[in-house]
């Protein structure tokens, strides 16, 4: 029943979001501009699109790519670290997405070369009160779940480095795309401290226990095709003379992700996360009663009348 009630949760008609989050751009022209000039990186915009003082700049595609949202983290003075900014201002972008229907897929990446996220902004904790590193370890912790439960695919591409609080955010999102050279580790005990934004539990749940345990023990780092032999990627790709060769990659996938029923792939994703938490017996009643709301759908009309008379669906997530 508790399934059942959180499938009907998320079943919400589509409406629209008028909200506006700071450094939102709702056009492709510029990343197409982008892609086909085959600039320094993929998600760095011109000075018209990005804020003096944007740590994250949330993009809005169009055309073809319509229903892909990128979030890219831009904070170049500080290999991109979390900062009670950047946690404030994903915080608000995430809030806006989740109750978005028109969004389909989210790409977590980095606007600044040669890095994804270096982890906790240290130089900020260190002028911080004891007293206020738990709450804002919370915040942290908060924001990093608040990504693994948004409804729609979410994949990280990691073309750069992505260490402790980095690799976390990574860990939470669905699918994981990195460049070969990309390195990537939870690195917090040569602090002496532990992952505290997840990373404890969400890396043995796709690495294995004993693996992850290994790699947290030891604070290893590893580069991209040592990630994937593990596991904890799903694609390792050659990074290229413009240093976004995960991005363009991850953009791929969410391209093949964007053409199917958007209620059924919500509740896919729904279905899985939560089943793989119970036994097999619970997991298959919350399976049925996330299939359940998919029957009434007039997208499950159209996908049948569009297999009848041979031709692409054209789905509207109703």
């Amino acid at each position: 029943m508790a399934a059942l009630v959180k499938c009907r949760a998320l079943f919400q008609p589509f409406r629209s979001q008028t909200n506006v989050i700071s450094g939102v751009c709702r056009s492709d022209s510029v990343l197409h501009a982008f892609l086909t000039k085959r600039a320094p990186h993929c998600v760095r915009l011109c000075s018209s699109d990005v804020k003096s003082g944007d740590d994250l700049i949330v993009r809005y595609l169009d055309g073809a790519d319509s229903g892909i949202v990128v979030l890219g983290i831009n904070r170049p003075q500080s290999k991109n670290a979390i900062s009670k900014n950047l946690v404030t201002m994903m915080s608000e972008a995430l809030d806006s997405l989740k109750r978005d229907n028109r969004v389909l897929t989210v790409v977590l990446c980095s606007m600044v070369p040669g890095i994804f996220c270096a982890g906790a902004d240290l130089k900020e904790r260190a002028k911080m009160q004891q007293s206020e590193v738990g709450p804002f370890v919370t915040k942290a912790r908060t924001l990093i779940t608040e990504l693994g439960t948004l409804p729609m695919p979410t994949i990280a591409a990691i073309d750069g480095a992505a260490l402790g609080g980095g690799l976390e955010m990574a860990l939470a999102c669905d699918i994981r795309v990195a460049a070969s050279s990309a390195k990537m580790g939870l690195v917090e005990t040569k602090l002496a401290i532990i992952p505290g934004a997840g990373g404890t539990q969400r890396l043995p749940r796709t690495v294995g226990v004993s693996v992850a345990k290994e790699l947290i023990f030891a604070a290893r780092v590893l580069n991209g095709d040592e990630a994937k032999s593990l596991g904890l990627v799903n694609h390792a790709v050659e990074q290229n003379k413009t240093g976004d060769a995960a991005y363009l990659r991850a953009l791929d996938l969410a391209r093949e992700f964007i053409p199917q029923g958007p209620i059924a792939v919500r509740m896919a994703k729904l279905a899985i996360n939560q089943g793989i938490e119970v036994d097999l017996k619970t997991g298959l009643a919350i399976e049925e009663a996330c299939y359940a709301q998919v029957i009434p759908t007039k997208d499950r009309l159209e996908g049948l009348q569009a297999f009848k008379e041979k031709r692409p669906p054209r789905y509207k997530g109703e």
